[in-house]
């Protein structure tokens, strides 16, 4: 189970009788998860795969000593270790941007995050301190891949520039490639002799590895192509795009083997399964959809976003189960094995302000870490036991009441473009809102609790518009002003939600 450690600073110092100045509140949280794995070490003598014998924690602290990795319950998996609901740390460096992409290092010890200004961060994944920054694109991050023997690391950039460096970030070589198009994903072949990528230009490029040259172009998108990825152990592509398709290629040819139709948007990610027999795919329509390439037919249709899911990773150990992220900042964890559901196993509303636009898994799978628009990278892990983060609730009381919160200049971006936000709030928290533009004040009417979380949400995006303001940001300004220009005109009105 994950530790919450806390590493106290030095004592009083024996002079003086004081304690250091410098010194006097550091306290760093961290995730020990060593307890855990010697938990594993001690169990691997006997492991009973009846499901009778299984140990389940109860909510009470005596059960702490208990609770190992997720490796452990593998025979008897308990896909609810894989709910990673407790915001364990929240990291932004300093004259931060959004964080486009981020990958654990081989071995999971630190994290790499790659953001809009086209520069690497390197944070420690353990007890989350800063340890480097350096300029790698000079556009913004699109991916980042490292390889399977874990030699190396591929990322593009936004201006069709893929680059290789070695375990120690050290820059080995340098391609332009797409026509310089932004370079959206690349994966590697299951040998690492290959490698695909997918760009703006609506093609698909196959590349050799050692001698780093374009093999084959694979066209059929009409389109730009958004995301793309190898089997994990045949050689077969699949590819998602802005036409709404995702399309199965084979490597060698370089014909389209089959075309999936089940969207209705553009396809942001796609994802395979270990087991190589699923393939996991995302789309701005919100949905998510799980397809059986056995059967070349589609498991089940995933509802439960308000917004386009723009990230999507399927967990390290067990095999069913995956996280999503949206564009509104939801944090959504699934199980979609015989004993889940088509319902969110968890859903964290406001993991962040803005969207996520990458997630990735500590190899050990006790930990995720989210990358945002809103420049944050957060981990999360599992709950200490006896919480309740993330999980449905029953509301102790269900009295409606109404309330009334001040906008001042900003109701325009509350309302946001023909009524998006506040709309996709409703949705979200199941409230309902009015927006008196004469009096300038929003009426919310819900249970206390979803009042409460209303307030929070409006709150965070208007201090977000009054940092803008005063710090003269104008790219976070743009954001804004795109998403709230539809609120002028009128006295005011009711936004119901859409269905």
């Amino acid at each position: 189970h994950n530790i919450i450690a806390t590493n106290m600073s030095r004592h009083l110092d024996a002079s003086s009788g004081n304690v250091d100045a410098d010194e006097q509140n550091l306290k760093r949280k961290c995730i020990d998860y060593h307890t855990g794995a010697l938990v594993d070490v001690c169990s691997r003598l006997y492991k009973s795969r009846r499901s009778c014998d299984a140990i389940y924690a109860q909510p009470h602290s005596s059960y702490l000593r208990l609770n190992a990795l997720p490796i452990t319950s593998l025979p008897n998996a308990i896909h609810s270790n894989a709910f990673l609901t407790h915001m364990a740390h929240v990291t932004r460096a300093k004259n931060s941007s959004p964080v486009m992409t981020l990958s654990f290092t081989p071995g999971g010890r630190r994290l790499l995050t790659g953001n809009q200004e086209g520069e690497f961060t390197l944070w420690d994944g353990v007890n989350f301190s800063f340890e480097l920054i350096m300029s790698a694109h000079d556009t913004s991050f699109r991916c980042m891949e490292w390889s399977h023997n874990q030699n190396y690391l591929l990322t593009s950039d936004a201006s069709g520039n893929i680059k290789y460096w070695s375990p120690s970030i050290a820059p080995v070589q340098s391609i332009d490639a797409h026509g310089g198009q932004a370079i959206h994903a690349v994966s590697f072949s299951p040998s690492d002799t290959k490698f695909v990528s997918c760009g703006d230009d609506s093609t698909v490029r196959v590349w050799d590895w050692a001698e780093r040259r374009e093999e084959r172009v694979l066209e059929g998108h009409g389109w730009d192509v958004k995301t793309v990825s190898y089997h994990p152990r045949s050689s077969l592509i699949c590819s998602g795009s802005k036409d709404n398709l995702v399309k199965l290629w084979d490597p060698r040819s370089g014909a389209g083997l089959s075309t999936l139709h089940g969207h209705k948007n553009t396809v942001t990610k796609v994802s395979w399964n270990d087991n190589g027999n699923w393939l996991l795919t995302g789309s701005r329509d919100q949905l998510i959809k799980v397809y059986d390439i056995r059967a070349m037919k589609e498991m089940c249709s995933l509802k439960g976003h308000h917004k386009e899911v723009t990230s999507i990773a399927w967990h390290p150990l067990y095999e069913s189960v995956f996280a999503s992220g949206g564009m509104d900042g939801t944090l959504m964890y699934w199980n979609i094995g015989p004993k889940g559901s088509e319902e969110p196993g968890a859903r964290i509303p406001f993991a962040h302000d803005m969207a996520i636009w990458s997630m990735a898994w500590h190899p050990a799978g006790h930990l995720l870490a989210t990358g945002s628009n809103d420049r944050q990278t957060k981990f999360w892990a599992r709950n200490r036991l006896g919480s309740h983060d993330g999980l449905e609730e029953e509301e102790e009381d269900d009295e409606i009441i109404k309330d009334e919160m001040e906008l001042g200049n900003h109701v325009g971006i509350v309302i946001g473009r023909r009524g998006a936000t506040i709309i996709s709030m409703q949705r979200s928290t199941g409230t309902k809102m009015y927006v008196d533009q004469v009096r300038r004040v929003l009426q919310i009417e819900g249970t206390a609790k979803q009042i409460d979380i209303v307030k929070k949400r409006v709150g965070a995006l208007l201090d977000r518009v009054n940092d803008a303001a005063s710090g003269g940001t104008s790219g976070g300004m743009n954001n804004f002003n795109s998403s709230g220009s539809g609120g002028g005109g009128g006295g005011g009105g009711y936004y119901g939600p859409s269905r």
